[in-house]
């Protein structure tokens, strides 16, 4: 493909305006958004992070000693995240708290 000067001055713009690759493509109108990626990469556009990849949280843990509750507590993208942190369940990842929470309890009288 072959880019016009307006386009990739177009691109550059939005690019910096903080599009993404397929809203760039799509007001372009004759790219795909595979063919914005590669152009900013040519470019040597800044990148940006991924929207489905994001930062790991630091993960705190308990003073417990042994396993502790895998429990998610919080949303991941804030510094506030962190596990439940209390002692488990044996043979389970969380305390019996959250075990009430995340296992459906099987009734032996249904047909």
């Amino acid at each position: 493909m072959s880019w016009t000067e307006e386009e990739v001055l177009t691109l550059q713009r939005l690019w910096d305006q903080g599009l993404s690759a397929s809203q760039i493509a799509q007001q372009l109108g004759s790219v795909t958004r595979n063919a914005v990626i590669g152009k900013a990469h040519r470019l040597g556009l800044a990148g940006r992070p991924s929207p489905i990849r994001s930062e790991t949280p630091i993960v705190r843990r308990a003073k417990h000693k042994g396993p502790t509750c895998q429990w998610p507590i919080g949303d991941p993208s804030t510094e506030d995240f962190k596990f439940c942190g209390a002692p488990i369940e044996a043979g389970r990842p969380y305390c019996a708290k959250h075990c009430e929470a995340a296992y459906i309890k099987r009734d032996n009288k249904a047909a």
